[in-house]
């Protein structure tokens, strides 16, 4: 149990340097390490990422905020309706899902096969928008109104309930091309937003789940130094090759979840 730990320690440093090297994915790794390394079930793993993530966020936006490459006005008006449905799913949606919810014969598809299957698909998405090189040139020259920004918030958001990711990697493409924000200010930008919808999703967790907190400070605490060490490294590695390195690894790993919960 020790060693195990010990590797799950090792896996929150690397969860923060990937936070610190690229701006985001800290989920994509924070939830599959803690179901298939740690025991825990989809439901705990979901919801304790979302607190490593938001804690690790908050620490990223201070950091591109010193930089002046995060816009607040921008930020909240994406972060209202979506922590409103990160809260929502969290603290309804999720525990109301039944634990067998379809029966085929003598196959059924349980509430934790439904997540990470949901999951997996979820970073199938985030590998392809990490991959796919994206130009700046290519977004729209006025911004959406703000009705659009409302839907898509509670969209997103709900998927970040479910899912227990921050959503990074959806806001980024969304700020860049409907709010009309240079790349670079959009990750900082984004990471506000994640840092607000998952930190308030996990208040949805607390009222229904009992959390091991030393475990989860601990855990947070280290991919915190992660950030850091990855934030100092980011200076001498390439972002896009990186990203793309990663978001094959991603892909990967989406892989093999669904071929875990399926067989």
């Amino acid at each position: 149990m020790e060693n195990t730990q010990l590797l799950g320690y090792i896996g929150a440093l690397v969860v923060g340097l990937v936070l610190g090297l690229i701006g985001g994915g800290g989920s994509i790794l924070t939830v599959p390490l803690l179901v298939y390394l740690l025991g825990y079930n989809p439901v705990v793993a979901t919801a304790y990422s979302l607190f490593v993530v938001g804690a690790s966020s908050m620490v990223g936006t201070y950091q591109k905020h010193k930089k002046g490459l995060v816009d607040f006005k921008t930020g909240f008006a994406f972060s209202f309706p979506s922590f409103m449905a990160v809260y929502l799913s969290r603290r309804y949606l999720v525990p109301s899902i039944p634990d067998t919810i379809i029966s085929f014969g003598n196959y059924s598809l349980t509430k934790d096969m439904a997540i990470m299957v949901f999951f997996a698909i979820i970073m199938l998405l985030a590998s392809i928008s990490m991959i796919k090189k994206r130009k700046e040139s290519e977004q729209n020259s006025t911004k959406q109104p703000y009705y659009k920004t409302f839907i898509q918030g509670i969209i997103i958001g709900t998927i970040t309930g479910l899912v227990g990711a921050g959503g990074g990697f959806l806001y980024v493409p969304a700020l860049v091309f409907w709010a009309n924000i240079p790349m670079k200010k959009a990750v900082g930008t984004s990471l506000i937003i994640v840092t607000i919808n998952s930190l308030i999703g996990f208040l949805g967790d607390v009222q229904t789940l009992d959390i091991e907190w030393i475990f989860l400070l601990s855990f947070t605490l280290i991919a915190v130094i992660g950030i850091v060490l990855g934030v100092f490294f980011s200076k001498f590695i390439t972002g896009e090759k990186l990203k793309k390195s990663f978001g094959v690894f991603t892909l990967l790993i989406a892989i093999y979840i669904i071929y875990k919960e399926i067989n």
